[in-house]
This record gives structure tokens, C-alpha cells and sequence, in this order.
């Protein structure tokens, strides 16, 4: 009796379900990523408190991990083109779970920035493989289109799911939790990699331009520091003057050196395919107000709300559910709508959505429940433009490509994370510092306009009449920062989706 060929683990090949197999073994390292932008919010206020952060060192907390993965995205998918997904992807897992180890028992808030670092090499080196992969697995357009739809759903609900992550940990454990709960993650995910998704022959590339990704990097780091200055209670214009000279020159000598290379670390070339820029715009733009909005509504939530942190978790995980049931929908819709119709649908239900939660009154009947069916309907309009972002570069870039177009998209995604926090982070600090107005014979220090947590912990020391009165004073002023925040999340969706409309071609995705 003649019995078929075994499958071999690294079989050039996949199919059957095995596919989709494939797909669940990325998507879980997809999922690591993305929770690990939003895991921190809610787990903020401890983590505080416990390693005594200033606020400028807890938005670098946040920032070092996007900030990284942005600048070195470009170099690492050049690296997966040349040497092959599959590889890349294992270093990233490992990488991943060392730095998790590392953020897990940091002493200081500047090892835990260090440590934030290193999970941003972590995931730069997986991001680009997760939809290469992903593109190589799924010959079928409309499969591909599926499985692009789940890709972005995993994104939108990890990003979502991170808050709901850290306050079922926090119940119980200490905020390092929140970083050792990827370790068997990627173990098991290490597995699945190195035994089920097949060794591809690496379609070629250039070598890693070292010199180019640290200009990026550079650049990118001086931009976030100038945008976060003016959010200091002795801000300086000098330093913001000279973090955005530093940002521009470096990024102008990063062009200049890009334009003598034959193969560019980014091929900007590819943003002449049509609807290309505004899939990038979506993928940044829809990410920046996103975490924005997650940032300040979870600083909300348990600051002025009082809600312990799984019960702010909860009230933000309709942003998950929603979310991910629409992405595999909008990837459907995508080959029976034009592009361009379905994104700014879904950045201008996302941003009527936040414009209608920041006017909403909280003393409103039902409000509670107002507020979970307008977060879901966010979820399900940022879902869909993340679809809209990801199947429109991936099906637009040539193969050879498709770690470059991968990296392109992933720079979106995570330096859309890096602006969230530095422009809506900053906005949040700008407008509490502006209108906080503590009564005068409090004689209270200047830095109390420097964060709610700060004027909470004056408000602890004063007599119990005084300081409910500064604390009442205080949560006033976070929550009209709250509503700055959510007012700018909205015009700036609504600007995108307009812009995309405008500009974007009239044919469904085929």
C-alpha cells in the first residue's frame, strides 16, 4: 500500500488549511506588537507612582517603543527581501522576548525606556515579515483580501485589547506583568514558526543600509522631542528650535544619501501607484488618533473616573470587538466598493463617533451605554481604513517588493503610534496646564500643571477640605484636556478621510 509524501515542516509550499494555520502563527506575533503599543495605558498610573516617572519620562516610556520600530522598519524589510521572511520573523520573536524579560524587571524609569527600545528592534524585525508572509501565502486575491482583513483585524484588536490585557494583570500581579505575559506567547509562536510556515527563497535585495536607518531613527527622535517640549512646565525654545533643525537636517542628508544609493532603503517610487499615499495616510493618521484617544481616555477613566484598571480595560473593549469583527468585512466590501469611498467612510464614522463623545453630556441617561456604542463605532471605522491601508499596498507593490511595501505600511502604523502619544499626549498636558486654576491660597508648586497624577499626589498632602478642592479643580481640567484630545482625533480623521476621497481612484480593489 503506497502512502502519500509527509509534509515536511519547511515544505516550500502551503496548502489546505494549512494556510490559514500560517496566518494564526503571524497574526499571534502581529498581535504582540500591537498590544504592546497600548498595554501601558492602563498600567501607567502604577508604573508611575512605583518607579517615581516624571511625566516627560512616561511619554518616553511609551515613545521609545514605536520610535524605534518607525526608524528601523525600512532597514529590517530590506533584510527580510534579502535573507527571508521566515528568518527575520524568528529574530524578532526572540528579540521580542528578551526585551519583555528586560521591561518586566526594570529598576528605573530609564532602564524601562532602554528596555521599551529593545521590544521596538523586536518588533521591527516582525512587522515586515507578518504581511510578507502573509502575501506569499495567499496566492487567491480574494483569500489574500480575507486574510489581509484578519491581518488588520488582529492589529486593530491588539491595539485595542492591550488596555483589557494590563487590568486583568494589574488585579493581581505587578505592572512587569504586563511585559512577561509575552514570553509564552512567543514561545509557542517561535514553535509554529520554525515548524509549519514553509522556508521561501529569499527574493533578493539590497544590503542593510546601517547608516541610513540611524539617520532615520535620528530623525525621527528629534521630531518627537520637539513636538513633546512645549508640553514642559519650563519648556525651552531653544531646544525645540534646535530638536527640529536636527530633525530636518538629518532627514534632508538621509534623502540626499538615499538618492545616490541604486537601491533605496525606502522606495519612495512606489507612492506613485495609485491610491498607494493615501493607504500610508489611512495607516498613519488612523493609528495616530487612535492611540491618542486610547492614551487620554484611559488616564481618564482611572484618574477623574476613579475605575480601577480593569474597569477602565472595560469600558474601552467595545474598541476591540468592534473592530474586529469589521476588518474581515471592509476586506469583503473593498472588492465591490472603490478604496478610496471605503476608508473615508470609515474615518468619517470614526470621527462622528469622537465628536459626539466629546460633547456628550455624563450627566445624560444611559450614558454609560452611549459612550460603549460610540467606541464601538470608532472600532468598526479605523478597522475598516486599516483594511483599506493594508490591502491596498500589499496587492499594489510588485512581489519582489513586498518586504519594502510591508515596511512602508508598518512605518505608517508605527509612526502614526509615535505622533498619537507626542501630539495628543502634548495636547493633553498643554490644556490641563492652561486651565488647571488651584485656589491661590494653596500657594501649591508650579510643577502640579505638569500632570493630574502630580496634582493628586499635592492634593494627597493638603488638609482633606483643601484637597478635594484642588483634586475636584484638577479633574475638571483633564477632562476638558479630554475633550481637546477627542475634538482633534475627529477633525483629523475627518481631514484624512476627505483628502482620500478627494484623491483616490473610482475602482474596487481587484
Amino acid at each position: 500500500m503506497n502512502r502519500a509524501p509527509r509534509m515536511q515542516p519547511n515544505d516550500n509550499v502551503t496548502t489546505g488549511a494549512r494556510r490559514w494555520l500560517v496566518l494564526a502563527i503571524v497574526a499571534s506575533g502581529l498581535l504582540l506588537i500591537c498590544i504592546d503599543m497600548t498595554v501601558l495605558y492602563v498600567a501607567l498610573p502604577r508604573l508611575t507612582r512605583e518607579l517615581h516617572a516624571t511625566n516627560s519620562e512616561r511619554l518616553w516610556i511609551l515613545n521609545a517603543y514605536t520610535i524605534v520600530v518607525a526608524g528601523l522598519l525600512p532597514g529590517f524589510g530590506t533584510l527580510g527581501d534579502r535573507y527571508g521572511h521566515r528568518r527575520l520573523l524568528s529574530c524578532g520573536l526572540i528579540t521580542f522576548a528578551a526585551a519583555s524579560l528586560s521591561a518586566a524587571y526594570a529598576p528605573t524609569a530609564s532602564m524601562l525606556i532602554v528596555a521599551r527600545a529593545g521590544l521596538g528592534v523586536g518588533a521591527a524585525l516582525m512587522m515586515p515579515a507578518t504581511l510578507a508572509i502573509i502575501r506569499a501565502t495567499f496566492v487567491d486575491l480574494r483569500e489574500r483580501a480575507l486574510a489581509l482583513g484578519l491581518w488588520a483585524g488582529v492589529a486593530s484588536a491588539g491595539m485595542a485589547t492591550g488596555p483589557l490585557i494590563a487590568g486583568l494583570l494589574l488585579t493581581r500581579f505587578d505592572w512587569g506583568a504586563v511585559f512577561l505575559i509575552n514570553v509564552p506567547v512567543v514561545a509557542i509562536a517561535l514553535v509554529g514558526t520554525l515548524y509549519f510556515v514553509p522556508r521561501r527563497a529569499a527574493p533578493g535585495g539590497p544590503p542593510w543600509d546601517i547608516a541610513g536607518s540611524a539617520q532615520l531613527l535620528l530623525a525621527l527622535t528629534a521630531l518627537i522631542y520637539a513636538i513633546k517640549e512645549p508640553a514642559r512646565v519650563h519648556w525651552s525654545a531653544w531646544k525645540l528650535s534646535g530638536a527640529l533643525l536636527l530633525a530636518a537636517a538629518t532627514f534632508i542628508i538621509h534623502l540626499r544619501g538615499q538618492r545616490r544609493r541604486t537601491q533605496p532603503l525606502l522606495d519612495l517610487t512606489l507612492f506613485r501607484i495609485p491610491d498607494f499615499g493615501g493607504a500610508f495616510a489611512a495607516a498613519c493618521l488612523g493609528t495616530a488618533g487612535a492611540v491618542g484617544l486610547e492614551l487620554v481616555m484611559s488616564q481618564h477613566l482611572q484618574l477623574v473616573e476613579q475605575r480601577a484598571p480593569l474597569a477602565a480595560a472595560l469600558v474601552l473593549l467595545p474598541l476591540s470587538i468592534a473592530g474586529l469583527a469589521a476588518a474581515p468585512v471592509a476586506g469583503r466590501l473593498l472588492h465591490r466598493w472603490p478604496a478610496a469611498k471605503v476608508a473615508c467612510t470609515g474615518f468619517t464614522l470614526a470621527a462622528l463617533c469622537a465628536t459626539t463623545l466629546a460633547l456628550l453630556p455624563t450627566a445624560l441617561l444611559h450614558f454609560e451605554l452611549l459612550r460603549l456604542l460610540l467606541l464601538a463605532g470608532i472600532g468598526v471605522g479605523i478597522a475598516t481604513t486599516v483594511t483599506f491601508a493594508a490591502t491596498t499596498i500589499m496587492n499594489a507593490a510588485p512581489p519582489e517588493r513586498s518586504g519594502m511595501a510591508a515596511s512602508i505600511e508598518e512605518v505608517g502604523f508605527e509612526l502614526g503610534g509615535a505622533l498619537g502619544v507626542a501630539v495628543f499626549g502634548s495636547i493633553m498636558t498643554i490644556v490641563y496646564a492652561i486651565t488647571l486654576q488651584p485656589p491661590a491660597v494653596f500657594h501649591a508648586p508650579a510643577f502640579i500643571h505638569d500632570s493630574l497624577d502630580e496634582t493628586l499626589r499635592i492634593a494627597a498632602t493638603l488638609p482633606a477640605a483643601e484637597g478635594a478642592i484642588l483634586r475636584a479643580a484638577g479633574a475638571q481640567s483633564f477632562t476638558t484636556a479630554l475633550q481637546a484630545v477627542l475634538l482633534g482625533v475627529a477633525l483629523l480623521w475627518f481631514a484624512t478621510g476627505m483628502g482620500i476621497l478627494a484623491r483616490g481612484g473610482r475602482k474596487p480593489v481587484k
